[in-house]
C-alpha cells in the first residue's frame, strides 16, 4: 500500500482486478509491489505514476477524497481501462472506507477505532449498531435506551450476499496469507460491495478489515498482528454464517453510518487525551470525556495524515459549541451541552443545533472524575468483559474498550512491562492485584515510550492512572493519563498549567515532577520490589496448542493444518490438551485437522477438491470456543491476592 495514493472504492479495485485477462492476473501480485514503491506525482488534487514509458496512471479522486469511480482512474496505454498498470495502481491504494465522508451530523471524521493501540491500528471501525444508540426521554432530557428495532426476515438478496461473502471468507481461509494475493482479495471485495447493496453493513465492513489485514500481513507491516487477523477472518466468517442462517437480529445487519440520535442538555468532564495515529493513514486526537452520571463520551479529530497531524491535534480548535476550546483545554475543563447529538458509541456530533459552553474543570479528586477511582478495580474489569452469548461482538468490543481508574503504586520493571500494586480505595489493609503496564503506543513520534522509562525508575511512586483493559493479555493495563495520587508525598508533582494531570500520549514528565530522591528511598523500600509475578494462564495454560493451530490455519492455509493428522499428532498436542482438562479444544483441534486432510474420491477412485465449506465450519467452531476461553482466563487474571480462596 502507498499511503500517498488516495483512498480507491472497493467496487473499484475489484473491477479492475475483473477486467483483466487470466495471463495478466497471474502478473499482478509482482506488479502492485513494484508499483507501491513508483514516487507519487501530486498535482493538486491529481495523482500521476509513472509506470513505464508509454504508461502513465492518473488518479482523480472525487471531493470526498476518494476513487469511487472507474472513471476516476486513467491510463495512458493501449489495452486501458483492462491494463495491468491500472489495476496494479488501484491494488496499491489503500481501500476507502464506506462510512468515510458520509458523517454529516457529526464532526466529519471517519470512524477510526481510537481503542486499538494508535500506531498500530489496521483498520477502521465500522458503524455501530443502532440499536445500541441513545434516545432522549422527555420527561428528564438524559439520555434513555431506545425501543429495540424489529427483526424483519432477511430478503433472498440478503441471504445471497451473506451466502456470497462466507464463501469468498471459506476459499481465503482454505488458501492462507501466501495465496491471498489480489485476485482472491478482489473476490472477498466484490462480495463485501454485493452486501453493502443488499444493506448487509456490518458483514461489509468485517469484509474490508480482513481485506486490510491481508494486505498487512503480505507487506510485512510493522503494525500487523497476526492475532488481530485470526480475530477478523472469525468476525467475518460468524457474521455471514449468521447471516446465511437468516438470523434476522438488527444488530448482525449493521449500518450503513454512524448514527447519531438526539441526547438532550449533557454536562461533561474532560478526562484525557489520546493520540492517534492509525496505519490506514489518518491520525489525530481523541478527547474523553465522562458526564455527571459516569458515561463516557468523545470528542474526536481524525483525519488523513501522519504523526505530525497527531502531535498538531493535541492543541486543534474543537469542532463543537462556540469554537474557543481546543482539546487540551478541553480534556482539563469541560462543557455544558444543548441540543447535544450523540452516536452509539459515544461520539459527540457537532451539528448545526448544538450548543455548548466551556466550563472550569474539575479535579480528579471530586465530582464524577472521583468515582473514577472510587470502584475496586476487579468490578469494572468484570463489567467490560463479561459477555452474555448473545451479545453483539462489536458491542461487547466497545464494553471492553472504555476506560478504567484506579490507583496504583509502581513496584517495578519485569521485562517488558511495568508492574504495579493495586490501592483499593478505602480499603487500606486489603492487598489489590498485580496489574502489568505497557504504553498505549510505541510510536516514536509520542511521549508514551519516554514517560515509562521515567516511571519504570521509581518504584513506589503512587498515582492514579486512567488507562484502557487490553482483553487479549493477562492483568494488563495501557494507560492513556495519571496524576498525584492525594494523601502522600510518594506521587507526581505536576505543574499548575497541568491542572493535575499528565497525558502520556503528549506531556513529557520530567525529573522535577517527581518527588524527592529520600522520599521515593523510602515508598521504594516499602513496595518491597515485585516479588513474585503471578503466572500467566494464557501462555501457561495448554490452549496455546490450539491456538497455534488457529493461527496456522490463517497464516499457511489448509494444507499446513493437515500435517498433525497425517503424522498421527507427533506434538501430542490432543493429549497435553487433554491432560490440562481443555478436552473440548482437543476435540476441536482434532476436528479441524482431520476435516483439513479430508478428501472426497469420485467413483473411480481419484482425489478430488476439498469442501472449503466444512473446513471453514470446523474452523470457526475452535476460534469462537478459544476466544471465549482466553477472555474467562483474562478476566480471572484481574482477581486480588486471595479472591479465589
Amino acid at each position: 500500500m502507498n499511503a500517498e495514493l488516495p483512498p480507491a472504492a472497493p467496487d473499484v479495485v475489484a473491477a479492475a482486478v475483473e477486467g483483466l485477462t487470466t495471463r495478466l492476473r497471474k502478473k499482478l501480485d509482482a506488479a502492485i509491489e513494484s508499483y507501491a514503491a513508483l514516487p507519487v506525482v501530486v498535482d493538486g488534487t491529481v495523482r500521476r505514476v509513472r509506470c513505464g514509458e508509454d504508461a502513465e496512471v492518473v488518479l482523480t479522486p472525487g471531493p470526498s477524497g476518494s476513487v469511487t469511480d472507474p472513471d476516476q482512474v486513467v491510463c495512458s496505454c493501449l489495452l486501458s481501462p483492462r491494463c495491468l498498470h491500472r489495476a496494479a495502481v488501484l491494488g496499491a491504494c489503500p481501500l476507502a472506507d464506506p462510512e468515510a465522508g458520509a458523517d454529516t451530523e457529526g464532526d466529519g471524521t471517519p470512524p477510526v477505532d481510537a481503542g486499538t493501540a494508535p500506531g498500530t491500528a489496521d483498520t477502521a471501525a465500522p458503524a455501530a449498531s443502532s440499536t445500541a444508540a441513545a434516545a432522549v426521554s422527555p420527561a428528564t432530557g438524559a439520555a434513555a435506551e431506545p425501543e429495540p428495532e424489529e427483526a424483519l426476515p432477511l430478503t433472498d438478496a440478503q441471504l445471497a450476499a451473506a451466502s456470497g461473502l462466507w464463501a469468498a471468507a471459506a476459499a481465503l481461509l482454505t488458501a492462507g496469507v501466501p495465496a491471498a494475493g489480489a485476485v482472491p482479495q478482489a473476490e472477498l471485495l466484490r462480495a463485501a460491495h454485493t452486501a453493502r447493496l443488499a444493506g448487509l453493513h456490518r458483514a461489509e465492513a468485517a469484509a474490508l478489515r480482513v481485506v486490510r489485514g491481508l494486505r498487512g500481513a503480505r507487506a510485512r507491516h510493522d503494525g500487523h498482528r497476526l492475532a488481530d487477523l485470526v480475530a477478523q477472518v472469525r468476525e467475518l466468517l460468524l457474521t455471514t454464517a449468521l447471516l446465511a442462517a437468516g438470523g434476522p437480529e438488527p444488530a448482525l445487519i449493521g449500518t450503513a453510518r454512524r448514527a447519531y440520535r438526539p441526547g438532550g442538555s449533557l454536562r461533561v468532564h474532560g478526562v484525557c487525551r489520546e493520540p492517534v495515529i492509525a496505519a490506514t493513514g489518518y491520525s489525530g486526537v481523541v478527547t474523553h470525556l465522562v458526564s455527571e452520571d459516569g458515561r463516557w463520551f468523545s470528542v474526536a479529530d481524525v483525519k488523513p495524515g501522519g504523526p505530525a497531524r497527531a502531535q498538531g491535534a493535541a492543541t486543534a480548535t474543537v469542532a463543537l459549541g462556540s469554537g474557543n476550546l481546543d482539546h487540551a483545554q478541553l480534556s482539563r475543563g469541560g462543557l455544558l451541552i444543548s441540543g447535544a447529538t450523540v452516536s452509539s458509541d459515544g461520539r459527540l456530533g457537532s451539528g448545526k443545533g448544538v450548543r455548548a459552553t466551556p466550563l472550569t474543570g474539575g479535579s480528579w479528586t471530586s465530582g464524577p472524575l472521583a468515582a473514577l477511582f472510587a470502584r475496586p478495580l476487579a468490578e469494572a474489569v468484570a463489567e467490560r468483559l463479561t459477555v452474555a452469548p448473545d451479545t453483539d461482538p462489536e458491542q461487547a468490543e466497545r464494553a471492553a474498550r472504555e476506560l478504567v481508574g484506579c490507583d496504583l503504586v509502581l513496584v517495578g520493571a519485569v521485562g517488558d512491562h511495568l508492574i504495579a500494586r493495586e490501592l483499593p480505595s478505602g480499603r487500606p489493609d486489603t492487598e489489590g492485584a498485580l496489574v502489568r503496564l505497557v504504553p498505549s503506543s510505541g510510536h516514536p513520534a509520542l511521549a508514551h515510550t519516554a514517560n515509562f522509562r521515567r516511571l519504570a525508575s521509581r518504584p513506589g511512586l503512587r498515582l492514579r492512572v486512567v488507562g484502557r483493559l487490553d482483553p487479549d493479555r493477562a492483568a494488563t493495563l495501557r494507560p492513556l493519563a495519571v496524576a498525584p495520587l492525594p494523601g502522600t508525598e510518594a506521587t507526581l508533582r505536576l505543574p499548575a498549567e497541568w491542572r493535575g494531570r499528565a497525558d502520556l500520549g503528549y506531556d513529557r514528565l520530567e525529573g522535577a515532577h517527581f518527588p524527592p530522591p529520600e522520599v521515593m528511598t523510602a515508598a521504594a523500600t516499602a513496595a518491597d520490589g515485585p516479588g513474585e509475578i503471578p503466572p500467566d494462564p494464557l501462555a501457561e495454560a495448554p490452549v496455546w496448542r490450539l491456538r497455534r493451530l488457529i493461527e496456522v490455519a490463517v497464516s499457511g492455509g489448509r494444507r499446513a493444518v493437515a500435517e498433525p493428522a497425517r503424522d498421527g499428532d507427533l506434538r501430542g498436542d490432543g493429549a497435553a490438551l487433554r491432560r490440562g482438562g481443555f478436552h473440548t479444544a482437543a476435540d476441536l483441534a482434532a476436528g479441524l485437522t482431520a476435516e483439513a486432510d479430508r478428501r472426497t474420491r469420485d467413483v473411480f477412485g481419484r482425489t478430488g477438491g476439498a469442501d472449503p465449506d466444512r473446513y471453514a465450519r470446523a474452523w470457526l467452531a475452535a476460534a469462537v470456543y478459544l476466544a471465549g476461553v482466553e477472555r474467562a482466563l483474562v478476566q480471572a487474571t484481574w482477581q486480588p491476592a486471595g479472591a479465589g480462596s
